[in-house]
């Protein structure tokens, strides 16, 4: 790669160095990691100045592995840091876990000084155990947010790609790392230095925190059909109390019989199998990823009886929700990457 001219003033060049503390969760998501450490690494070659340092820390100070099995070395434990510092919380798979009561004793004590404390990927988890989102906006993997929404109601959570909240950060995971930094660049250095980094990393299309996480439904389904699509953005946006195929149909201007045609022909299934669909996918999420009884992800599934939710749980998954739930400890992926 060719040497760039640099992009700050001479005023900017003696601007101090920000320091971000890289708290290293157990099983994190190496991809959403090293797409925030990389940005600060290219800001600082473009600009040919020391604008950011970083540090690696986790609890014991010794070693931590990655999802993908990769052991990193720490620099340290996690120890007393200057309110200067930006903090980002690593996580990954089995966050539950990693989540420990020290480190939930460390953010809040760390937190008290007023720094900046973010969490990429799942390690929103941490934040909010911590109590440190409650009344922010907030975001986390897609995957994640249903059993997030059911065990933190205090925090306004979005699908953005990214939230900055104040002197609360969060992503929703993998590459939205990347957007994170990038603002966080242009807001230190500017937007020229931002797009530079970018560039660097062949990275095109920058992400605002206006961007969903999720492709659209038409890309999603491999149908662009309007109707269909609003019809489907309806049914996920009331898996708790389901919307009847008369209404869904009536909303945009159907016939029962026009919207079981349009399901068959592109979905192959009929609008009320693709909704059961839908609510026992959230159904599995909040099983394994929460303690909620299997009464109360029934009903937040809507499900009027636990007999009826099993019943059908069992044709989808051929398991029934308790198995599922007695067999969620044997698993190494609670929540996803």
């Amino acid at each position: 790669m060719t040497e760039h001219r640099s992009f700050l003033s001479a005023d900017q060049g003696a601007t101090k160095s920000r320091r971000f503390v890289f708290v290293l969760l157990d099983k994190f998501s190496l991809l959403s990691f090293s797409s925030a450490l990389e940005c600060l690494r290219i800001a600082n070659r473009m600009s040919k100045a020391t604008l950011y340092t970083w540090t690696l820390v986790g609890e014991g100070g010794d070693t931590v592995q990655c999802s993908a099995g990769t052991a990193f070395k720490l620099d340290n434990d996690l120890g007393v840091l200057s309110r200067d510092d930006t903090v980002l919380l690593c996580g990954g798979l089995d966050i539950q876990t990693a989540t420990t009561r020290t480190l939930m004793n460390w953010l809040r004590r760390e937190a008290r000084k007023g720094l900046a404390m973010g969490g990429l990927c799942t390690a929103s988890y941490s934040l909010a155990r911590a109590g440190l989102l409650d009344g922010r906006r907030a975001t986390i993997h897609w995957e994640n947010q249903d059993s997030f929404s059911e065990e933190f109601e205090d925090v306004r959570l979005t699908k953005s790609v990214f939230v900055v909240d104040g002197n609360r950060l969060s992503t929703a995971g993998g590459t939205s790392s990347i957007d994170l930094m990038l603002k966080l660049i242009a807001d230190d250095h500017g937007e020229e230095l931002a797009n530079a980094v970018a560039d660097q990393m062949i990275y095109s299309s920058i992400r605002t925190d206006q961007d969903t996480q999720r492709l659209s439904v038409p890309t999603r389904i491999g149908v662009r059909h309007p109707k269909l699509s609003l019809v489907i953005q309806m049914m996920e946006a009331n898996i708790e109390e389901p919307i009847s195929p008369a209404i869904l149909a009536a909303e945009v201007g159907m016939s029962t019989r026009q919207l079981e045609r349009l399901f068959r022909r592109y979905l192959n299934r009929s609008p009320k199998r693709y909704y059961m669909e839908l609510r026992l996918q959230k159904a599995r999420n909040l099983l394994m990823q929460t303690d909620m009884s299997v009464i109360n992800v029934a009903l937040a599934c809507g499900f009027a009886s636990p007999s009826h939710f099993s019943k059908c749980y069992r044709a989808h998954y051929q398991t029934t929700p308790y198995r599922e739930r007695g067999a969620r400890g044997n698993q190494t992926t609670r929540l996803s990457v």
